[in-house]
């Protein structure tokens, strides 16, 4: 078997906590994983790292590399970064050639597609019906996971299955045709589905043998059919000229060899801040809290409190949310409308749907303190044995600060180091560099003056991430 973890999307339905240059699969909800390497230790009870294929956003290939390498058996997974975001039709598409092409998956072995932002418990009875899927797949059909449905939930997509179970290579788990899919209903809608007892939620996980999807894709979708007609490293080159489509509209609600195995485990895909409420652990009150927090006559309330003191008094079911540059208050039961506040910042050109006041990295991260007309600063923090890229600016000049470790800088044809407690001066259109060859943080105060300060004046000369503009 071999896996395609999708992690490549974008969504904001955590905003302020996800942003686009930080989207939710890389967020730590609980301990210290991410919830992609959540997933992939899941995944690994069933498979072999070698057998895992990440497919990604080339704009979070350092957030992958660095959750992978953190895990045990993470580095030695493969990681696919898409050219340009196409959606999951084209994403999944990608990956089953790869596997092909790459991994050598033959006809009678199957591939298991899975996001990599949700949260499934217990991981060992989600194995146990993995493999079932598997073996059932092997008979030619395309086994789609459907998730009994707890509640009447209007924010997930729901899979209407036929009455009768099918056969499948003795499989004792129940598989049933799929009847048709379903996309978000209505409150009336959904109490009927869960009422009915033959409509599941849409996990968005299935299983297929390459050949059955390829024909589907052929048959479907055929700008995406005609490509498996090309090797994968040019199928790669052209994958910005397939079309942006989901594998539901491609494939998934139009074909006959669509199956769904219902399970009965806990899933949660994290869609809202109200399904957050819902996994964390509540004190007596029912309220969900983390952080500097005081609470008097406070009920059924999440409070994630960041770096100020929160203080709530005499409310009840609601969700507050603090972040350095946002504070976010809902009523519960309303956190869905996320995406039109996160609509209206785009409209107004607001850089909080996009980016953290701490922003991550490959050699460390920086945190934005203060800004000001013709001016900035920040708090950079270079890992050990990690460096900036050889750069220039056209519009600012920078003053570097040491607070803890020793720089090593490179200025214009000239190396020194600079200490704690001492500084450097960095003009513009002077070539320079930034590196920490100790073994602890290097933190450094910068200081930015100039008529343009935004992050895309950097001309790179030299960078050991191979960054695309190096």
């Amino acid at each position: 078997m071999k896996v395609l973890l999708l992690a490549g999307g974008s969504g904001t339905r955590l905003w302020p906590l996800s942003r686009k240059s930080y989207p939710k699969q890389f967020i730590k909800l609980k301990g210290q994983q991410s919830l992609l390497q959540e997933t992939m230790a899941r995944v690994l009870l069933a498979v072999p790292p070698e057998d895992v294929v990440i497919l990604t956003n080339k704009e979070y290939k350092f957030h992958v590399k660095s959750d992978m390498q953190s895990l045990q058996g993470g580095s030695k997974s493969h990681v696919i970064f898409e050219p340009a975001a196409r959606n999951t039709a084209p994403a999944i598409a990608l990956g089953v050639k790869y596997c092909m092409d790459k991994l050598g998956a033959a006809e009678d072995e199957t591939v298991f597609v899975c996001p990599s932002d949700h949260i499934i418990t217990p991981p060992e009875r989600f194995v146990e019906y993995l493999k079932a899927a598997a073996k059932a797949a092997l008979e030619g059909y395309i086994i789609t996971f459907g998730i009994k449905p707890t509640r009447p939930e209007t924010g997930y997509g729901y899979i209407k299955r036929q009455p009768q179970p099918l056969v499948l290579g003795g499989i004792s788990s129940e598989i049933y045709q799929v009847a048709e899919f379903t996309e978000k209903p209505d409150d009336k809608t959904a109490i009927d589905f869960v009422a009915d007892g033959k409509h599941y939620w849409n996990s968005g996980m299935f299983i297929f043998k390459p050949g059955v999807i390829v024909d589907e894709f052929r048959s479907f979708a055929p700008e995406i059919g005609a490509m498996f007609d090309k090797g994968y490293d040019q199928m790669h080159k052209d994958f910005e000229t397939l079309p942006n489509i989901s594998i539901d509209y491609a494939v998934m609600e139009k074909s006959k060899k669509i199956a769904t195995m219902p399970l009965d485990i806990y899933w949660n895909d994290i869609g809202s801040w109200d399904s957050i409420f819902e996994i964390l652990e509540k004190d007596a009150g029912g309220n969900a809290t983390t952080g500097d927090l005081i609470s008097i006559d406070t009920k059924d309330t999440m409070v994630l409190a960041n770096k100020r003191l929160a203080v709530t008094l005499g409310i009840e079911d609601c969700l507050i949310v603090e972040t350095d540059d946002v504070v976010l208050v809902s009523k519960r039961g309303h956190a869905q409308k996320v995406k039109n506040v996160v609509e209206m910042l785009k409209e107004r050109g607001r850089n909080e749907i996009n980016e953290h006041v701490t922003t991550y990295r490959p050699w460390g991260s920086y945190t934005l303190l203060g800004k000001g007309d013709r001016y900035q600063i920040k708090h950079l923090i270079v890992n050990p044995q990690q460096s900036l890229s050889l750069q220039m600016h056209m519009h600012r000049s920078e003053h570097w600060v040491v607070v803890s470790g020793t720089a090593k800088v490179t200025l214009g044809g000239d190396e020194k180091y600079v200490h704690a407690n001492e500084s450097i001066y960095v003009p513009k259109t002077t070539k320079h560099r930034l590196e920490n060859e100790g073994k602890i943080p290097l933190e450094v105060i910068e200081v930015q003056n100039g008529e343009y300060l935004n992050e895309d004046d950097i001309k790179r000369y030299d960078d050991i991430y191979e960054r695309d503009d190096s």
